[in-house]
């Protein structure tokens, strides 16, 4: 139910006053945020109650922060995400003690104002059932905002399934259950299990070795040879070849084509392994293109259509497809989008994903899939226990991998899982094999509020869970982390296990945000002290924090533990002594370093130019095409070229050519 509850103006920072208007549920107000200004609005709510609301722009980029108590007080939320055009969304719950609640509205871009329109859409008592309180974490998708669709399974049968926001902005088609989506890298599971199949059949051996299968792959020797198991649990030593193609100059976020075949001319140009085979756990699609590759080499047919004819169909999956490129028709999708310019634009899959990401299904096609991990209709118990099993790598670990699934425990329950995003659409499958149950949350939006998830998890299945959620059913912070510790967290950190990926952690309104190269900036969401959640992806950062406060470090947690130091930025030398121009025989591609306003610049033909930050003593991090550079000496100490990295392809030799 709605409330009565009415916001009302309080005042308008700057030159004019705007006289008081009160802000009903369901009820637009106009206003004009004029550049400098700040529109601020006063609720006084009851204990325990939800609202929700929504700021559209219209020629501004406007910043919605919610503070409890007032201005100065403890911050509930802000968005800022959408940028101008679209819609600012807002929601949050009140505590026990319930209170004044403030609202403000302020120009993003300093200088810039224009028009927007404030409304409430929901004010009501905090859901206590579980159907009511993924809605209200779902409050922020309308039907003019991307959307998502949650589907609870147990048993094999969809007990909860809704859909949330548009799957078509342009023709406003609603996301609904029997949307199909883009599932990302959570296709990786049907692809293990295809193998699984194929090799219970006796048409494969997971032990051989690639080759047998794709003969033109080049082998690095070394005595161990790499399996089809590998590709499986991601412990090849290959680089990642869309990493690897954004380093040659590839425009792969844009759309550029990728050949299915371009894995193969990737890996044979890579000069040495980048680890030991099975050394190492390196999330890598490289593996699963191959794997894909595989099966239709053993096959004989398309990987699209056997997966149709021997896994989808045969489990009751109607409405599951493998999308071959992003110029095939499925009927009904979900468009992807990013935030813009003009509020929310259209983005296309990647090229080259198959087997290793480019599945489309929906919530009950899943619930098929899922029953099939307990009843072992399709394949036999042999095959999912088989890809169930974590790989154990050469040092006697596991790394808690099996084929295409994680395999992990969340607060005390066994779980199966993965996460998968493409340039747009992300992905939450989650199985908890001693309920034969679980869940998923499929987007076409990765600023989807990245809380949905947990919600989910704890409403439907918190009581079989030992430990409580600490995040709240609103999606706001568990945590109130004072603004002093907040901006010794900010800062750039080089991922030592991610071949030097630089992540920057920015303070921006006393909210921190991650910035991936190359991807949109997620808020962080506090779970204590020292860790944050990843709003927006299945990912948690922990901040090394020291007693006297000083921060050297952090542990980012996605796909396993991987940690990170701090970047200091203080250059020793001469940065004019790295300036020249670059050149990679494996790529066959050019860079061009630069001093620019005393910073090393890099430049490549179809990307920059990008500033590089200085780490130590001749390496240097900075964002996508290239996140770490290493420079090379030679024995008189003159710079003869450089390795360069992104996170899963590093290594990748430049050689200096020119001053």
């Amino acid at each position: 139910m709605t409330g009565s509850f009415a916001l009302l103006l309080l005042c308008v920072a700057g030159a004019h006053a705007q006289q008081a208007s009160p802000l009903r549920v369901g009820t637009p107000v106009r206003a004009t945020l004029a550049a400098g200004d700040t529109l601020r609005y006063e609720l006084n709510l009851p204990k325990s109650h939800f609202v929700a609301g929504r700021v559209d722009q219209d020629g501004v980029d406007a910043t919605v922060t919610i503070t409890a108590g007032g201005p100065a007080g403890k911050r509930v939320q802000r968005a800022a995400r959408v940028g101008r055009g679209g819609p600012e969304t807002f929601a949050f719950a009140t505590d026990t003690a319930g209170g004044r609640y403030v609202i403000e509205v302020t120009p993003a871009t300093a200088g810039k104002g224009g028009a927007v329109r404030v409304q409430l859409t929901r004010s009501e008592p905090v859901a206590t059932t579980p159907e009511g309180k993924v809605d209200q974490a779902a409050a922020q998708l309308y039907k003019d905002t991307p959307g998502a669709v949650v589907g609870v399974i147990k048993g094999g049968k969809l007990v909860f399934v809704k859909g949330y926001g548009a799957a078509d902005l342009t023709y406003g088609m609603p996301f609904t259950p029997e949307t199909p989506t883009n599932i990302g890298s959570s296709s990786k599971q049907f692809t293990g299990f295809a193998l699984a199949l194929l090799a219970s059949r006796g048409k494969l051996s997971l032990s051989d070795p690639v080759q047998k299968y794709i003969p033109e792959l080049k082998d690095f020797g070394g005595g161990t040879p790499i399996t089809v198991r590998h590709l499986l649990t991601h412990t090849t030593g290959y680089r990642e070849f869309i990493n690897t193609l954004i380093i040659e100059g590839r425009q792969v976020l844009e759309g550029d084509y990728i050949a299915p075949d371009e894995v193969i001319k990737v890996i044979n140009r890579q000069p040495k392994l980048q680890n030991a085979v099975g050394a190492e756990f390196n999330y890598n699609n490289s593996a699963f293109a191959l794997a894909t590759i595989v099966l239709e080499r053993v096959t004989g047919r398309p990987f699209s259509e056997w997966m149709r004819d021997e896994v989808f169909l045969p489990l009751g999956m109607t409405r599951t497809w493998v999308r071959k490129n992003p110029g095939q028709i499925i009927p009904g999708r979900s468009i992807g989008y990013i935030p813009g310019d003009g509020g929310f634009v259209e983005v296309r899959d990647l090229y080259g994903s198959a087997g290793a990401g480019g599945i489309h299904t929906t919530p009950g096609d899943v619930a098929k899939w899922m029953h099939n991990f307990k009843t072992g209709q399709l394949g036999g118990p042999a095959v999912i226990k088989e890809m169930t099993t974590s790989f154990v790598l050469n040092d006697g670990k596991p790394s808690n991998y099996g084929y295409g699934v994680f395999l992990d425990s969340t607060r005390g329950l066994r779980r199966w899982q993965h996460g998968g995003n493409d340039v747009a659409h992300s992905s939450t499958f989650v199985y908890y094999p001693d309920l034969d149950a679980g869940f998923v949350v499929f987007s076409n939006y990765q600023g989807v509020p990245g809380g949905i998830a947990n919600v989910v998890a704890d409403a439907f299945f918190g009581q079989y869970m030992t430990t409580p959620q600490r995040a709240t059913a609103s999606g706001g912070p568990a945590v109130d982390v004072p603004a002093a510790v907040l901006r010794r967290y900010a800062g750039k950190y080089e991922m030592t296990t991610l071949g030097g990926l630089l992540l920057t952690v920015e303070l921006k309104e006393r909210q921190l945000q991650l910035q991936v190269p190359g991807q949109p900036a997620l808020p962080l969401k506090p779970t204590s002290m020292t860790a944050f959640e990843v709003v927006g992806a299945p990912a948690k950062i922990t901040f090394n924090a020291a007693a006297d406060g000083t921060v050297d470090g952090i542990t980012f947690e996605q796909g396993g533990q991987h940690p990170g130091k701090r970047v200091v930025e203080k250059p020793t030398v001469d940065l004019a002594t790295f300036a020249g121009r670059y050149f990679s025989e494996e790529l066959e591609t050019f860079y061009d370093l630069s001093v620019e306003d005393g910073k090393l610049v890099i430049r490549h033909r179809r990307f920059g130019p990008v500033p590089l930050t200085y780490t130590t003593t001749d390496t240097f991090s900075g964002t996508l095409p290239v996140s770490q550079i290493v420079f090379k000496r030679d024995a008189e100490g003159k710079i003869t070229g450089f390795e360069a990295g992104n996170g899963r392809a590093r290594d990748i030799m430049f050689t200096k050519v020119s001053r």
